[in-house]
């Protein structure tokens, strides 16, 4: 049994929100890594983006949530290349109405070069952006009336819409919770700790024994969680990287035996 298990956002969390960076985040990554702590790394990127991520943080022995929540990449495990369910969710939203299914654009309409304009990735990783397997994001242009039109017509199709910290992101229901349940099934974790700055992470910090939401500049403080209290959720002063290592700093304090506070 696995005493603790670290599920984590990326982009604003993990990683910092302009720069892209982990390095603040290095100590609290080491001490992990010394007590065999997993640390499953739950973003919207795509496997294609994750996998080298997980390699470069050392951490290729645990899975990996993608596409936020539509899809898995198994432990030690390269990139899948399946891409039915990518070309099957297409499908269906050239089903919308036009005049809705003008309103929203996303990866596949904008192709490598309008992702790098959008996302302000470089080249190489907007590929990576690009290699879907499981969702859609994209930006909506229209009014909210028309956007909940827009999700009805793809809910009768099986879609789902959810909104993370910039795109709007089509899929076929499955949610970063529900991977989190499923693995923390998988490898009988006694405490897992969810770690999120947006929207499309309240999901995973609410199933969580103990939730750290990152302090997010660019966006709105989230809501109070489900069930939130002082001893099972952290809010940071810092953001990013360097909020993640302070808020993983206290809790293997209590954690891990031995450590001097």
């Amino acid at each position: 049994m696995t005493p603790l298990a670290v599920f984590t956002d990326l982009d604003g969390t993990l990683l910092d929100h302009d720069t892209y960076s982990w390095t603040a985040a290095a100590p609290a990554l080491e001490r992990l890594k010394a007590a065999h702590i997993p640390v499953i790394l739950a973003s919207s990127k795509t496997a294609a983006e994750i996998v080298p991520i997980r390699a470069a943080i050392g951490f290729e022995q645990c899975p990996a949530i993608v596409e936020n929540g539509a899809g898995l990449v198994a432990a030690n495990d390269a990139a899948a290349q399946d891409t039915t369910d990518y070309h099957r969710l297409l499908s269906a939203l050239g089903q919308i109405s036009p005049r809705l299914r003008a309103f929203y654009s996303g990866f596949s309409d904008w192709g490598v070069a309008g992702i790098m304009e959008k996302t302000g990735l470089d080249q190489s990783a907007a590929i990576g952006a690009a290699t879907r397997q499981f969702s859609e994001p994209g930006l909506w242009s229209g009014t909210d009336d028309d956007l909940a039109l827009f999700l009805a017509e793809l809910a009768e199709l099986g879609v789902s819409g959810r909104r993370g910290g910039r795109f709007l992101t089509l899929s076929f229901g499955a949610t970063k919770a529900d991977q989190m349940r499923h693995l923390l099934a998988e490898l009988a974790v006694q405490t897992s700790i969810a770690l999120g700055d947006a929207p499309n992470d309240m999901e995973m910090l609410n199933a969580a024994d103990i939730a750290v939401v990152i302090h997010n500049p660019h966006g709105a403080r989230l809501p109070r969680l489900a069930g939130e209290s002082d001893t099972n959720t952290i809010r940071t002063t810092l953001a990013g990287p360097a909020g993640w290592n302070a808020a993983i700093d206290t809790i293997l304090d209590d954690y891990i035996p031995g450590k001097e506070a």
